[in-house]
């Protein structure tokens, strides 16, 4: 990556960076890992007595037995149901087996309402079951599984969703006993908990239980809803926010990885997010996502063809230059033959008689003698600048024209003679309005160089003075550009008030009964009359065709001012030009959307790559900020100091609960996440209250597992309720122990 300290010291010198070569990552593909097979090994080991252990998760489903160490089915609650019509037969896909074909992607149903635990269709649920059996070797030739199923479910499961649960398992799958459980519990009772704060954040929500003598206070448990999925939802927004013109799409599950892989917890988000575009060590905190793209094909030529191919078109341009200089000579020639034949004529006219020479005029369309002394005149000046041009020769100076006829009075011509004295009056017209325009061009010019003289006496005189001047019409001019940016982005949004005037603007040349109401008699259109009428073209106009002549003379302008401070003012140096105000290598927007390095819009590669910074550590932030989301809830130090300070203050062991912090979900494997919660609960607790803060071995398999090993103890069977309790009580009926529905304890 070189060496952050001396780019930093080149930046801050006016040089621009020269960061080292970016790391680029892909977007992840489609989670599919290949078809699974049946494993009947398990079914077989199983006895009558031996637990189905489900770990029914928003994100995966995990599924073996309670003698298995992990595992044996894990998938994502998906299901995609279609039927071929041209092999007319239906196809139906479970799990991460949907992302194997293209047609079953679209189709993709979720067993869950986006976002939330709870289940939305129960078609796509009864999928996912048999699937798992199916997987687990369960034959079911019986029309039932045989086992007893435990299934893990979140806190404060709606009823509704425990009894349709329950109806399913009992009539659909025929399980002699089910038991439910919660799964952050069932973690905290794997890794030898007893009591302590649980901090469950998973894929669609954040939980903190307090724990006591093994007896979960549910009472008392808060919700926080953000979990990675809403996470992964946030980082999409932002993206579409930076990137608004992205050529390529984000999916949800590639989303969920980029916050998995790239973003972790800060320990001072504020005072990170304040120099985290800093260019010193951005190429480091800058990560470049490459998407898929298909890159323009550019043919490459080799030397030897750029050189035949330059060749080819250096003989091409001497050929034409040939054809046009031939071209120029035979035009040249038929010119002066052209000339030879009116000579010819001249003298002709000049010894014959009045009438002959009328007639011969009239032949070749002359009216009289003046109209063929003009065309000789026309043809010989035409034929020397041909000849000077072609020998490179300065052209001879304009002859001074002369106007003989506007000095004789109008009663000593006839009527041609008073042709021709128009004639002349007007040729004199616009002779002396060019001499007029040529006299006034050389006293602007005059005017002009008086003023650089008497700017240059002031400037000797009084430099400070001078100075000050330059600087504020420098900043009137900088101002003004910024103003006709503001303008023309404004423009572009419809709903700004300059687009809205626009288009008030527009609808009104359009209407026919325009705003400003006409005097009775007077229906002529008077558009134009006054010179402000013509403003509403510059009103209307947008983008690159508005006012170009008038943008470019401001860019001059601005150019010749910063060109004399450059020059006379010493404080004024090539950084404080806008042009290097606005380079992309001092610029923060540039630095938030391309991270340190240029950015080329004519590249697909760079066009297709999204570049995360401050999204890394912002996405996490929001467990501890719900605010920076727009969510209206406390974040988890605020809900564990409450849970603490207030909620079991009554409690003899409260202050146990500060002893086992215990942190389990995936959405808790950030890094630094536990850092951070010991240091921001350190900061609302007394000073010498003890404080632990774990994690679980395995944040994510340790529900599962710890189901697994409760289900497999002998006590564990008496919170089971069997199929003929079911029959008895109805499907609403769960035994409690503890306060709770499953005591994992």
């Amino acid at each position: 990556m070189g060496n952050p300290g001396a780019e930093s010291r080149e930046h801050s010198q006016g040089q621009s960076p020269r960061p080292g070569p970016a790391k680029i990552w892909s977007v992840s593909e489609p989670p599919f890992a290949g078809f699974q097979s049946v494993d009947t090994e398990g079914y077989k080991r199983s006895t009558p007595e031996t637990t189905i252990v489900i770990d029914n998760g928003s994100s995966t489903v995990r599924a073996g037995w309670s003698f298995d160490k992990a595992p044996r089915v894990s998938l994502p609650p998906l299901m995609a149901r279609y039927r071929d019509r041209k092999l007319n037969r239906t196809f139906a896909f479970m799990g991460s087996d949907v992302y194997s074909d293209g047609t079953a992607r679209g189709q993709a149903k979720n067993v869950y309402d986006p976002g939330t635990n709870v289940v939305n269709n129960w078609d796509v649920m009864e999928g996912v079951l048999d699937y798992i059996f199916v997987k687990l070797g369960i034959e079911g030739g019986t029309g039932s599984v045989e086992r007893p199923i435990l299934m893990t479910e979140p806190v404060a499961n709606l009823g509704y969703s425990r009894k349709t649960m329950t109806e399913i398992l009992f009539e659909c799958y025929g399980a002699p006993s089910v038991a439910y459980g919660i799964d952050s519990l069932f973690s905290y009772r794997y890794n030898g908990g007893k009591t302590g704060l649980v901090v469950s954040s998973s894929y669609t929500s954040t939980h903190l239980i307090p724990v006591i003598d093994s007896n979960a206070l549910l009472s008392h448990a808060t919700r926080l809803s953000w979990g990675r999925y809403q996470g992964a939802e946030y980082l999409l927004k932002l993206l579409r926010l930076k990137y608004p013109g992205f050529p390529g799409k984000i999916s949800e599950p590639q989303a969920d990885d980029l916050v998995r892989e790239h973003c972790y917890i800060s320990q001072d988000y504020q005072q990170e997010l304040d120099s985290y575009l800093d260019w010193e060590g951005l190429e480091e905190r800058d990560h470049i996502i490459q998407h898929p793209f298909t890159e323009q094909i550019i043919p490459q030529k080799s030397e030897e063809e750029l050189a035949r191919q330059a060749e080819k078109r250096k003989e091409s341009g001497r050929r034409l230059q040939e054809q046009a200089a031939k071209m120029r000579l035979e035009k040249l020639i038929r010119r002066e033959q052209e000339l030879e034949y009116y000579k010819n004529l001249q003298s002709r006219i000049s010894e014959t008689t009045k009438k002959e020479a009328k007639r011969l005029l009239e032949v070749d369309d002359f009216d009289d003698e003046s109209q063929l002394e003009k065309k000789i005149r026309d043809m010989e000046k035409s034929i020397r600048k041909a000849r000077n041009k072609d020998l490179g020769e300065d052209q001879e100076e304009t002859v001074e024209p002369t106007f003989p006829l506007l000095e004789v009075p109008d009663d000593q011509l006839d009527e041609e003679g008073l042709k021709q004295k128009r004639q002349q009056r007007l040729l004199k017209s616009n002779h002396d309005a060019r001499a007029r325009a040529k006299a006034e061009k050389e006293r602007e010019k005059a005017r002009v160089a008086e003023e650089e003289r008497l700017d240059a006496e002031r400037r000797e005189n009084d430099l400070t003075g001078w100075v000050a001047e330059r600087r504020a019409a420098r900043q009137a001019l900088v101002q003004k550009m910024r103003e006709r940016e503001r303008l023309k982005a404004d423009l572009g949004n419809r709903k700004s008030l300059a687009s809205q005037m626009r288009m008030k603007s527009i609808a009104n040349l359009a209407s026919d009964s325009p705003s400003r109401k006409r005097r009775r008699g007077g229906d002529e259109d008077t558009f134009g009359a006054d010179d402000a009428d013509w403003g509403v073209y510059r009103t209307i106009a947008t983008g690159d065709q508005s006012d170009d002549d008038e943008e470019e003379d401001l860019g001059t302008a601005l150019k010749n001012i910063e060109a004399q401070l450059l020059k006379h003012d010493p404080t004024f140096t090539e950084d404080s030009t806008r042009e290097a105000q606005t380079d992309w290598s001092k610029s923060l927007v540039h630095a938030f959307r391309y991270g340190p390095w240029p950015y080329d819009p004519e590249s697909q590669r760079q066009a297709h790559q999204v570049h995360l910074n401050v999204e890394r550590i912002r996405v996490p932030e929001v467990v501890f900020q719900p605010a920076i989301a727009g969510l209206d809830q406390a974040g988890i130090v605020e809900i564990a100091a409450d849970i603490i300070t207030q909620r079991v203050s009554d409690s003899p062991q409260k202050g146990d609960l500060l002893k086992d912090i215990f942190l389990t979900g995936g959405n808790t494997l950030f890094q630094g996440f536990e850092e951070r919660l010991r240091n921001e609960l350190r900061a609302v607790l007394p000073a010498n209250a003890p404080l632990t803060v774990r994690q679980a071995r395995d944040p994510i398999l340790d529900a599962w597992k710890g189901a697994a090993r409760w289900s497999a103890e002998q006590e564990s069977k008496r919170a089971f309720v069997s199929r003929a309790e079911y029959m008895e009580k109805g499907g609403e009926y769960m035994k409690v122990s503890h306060g709770q529905v499953v005591s994992p304890f």
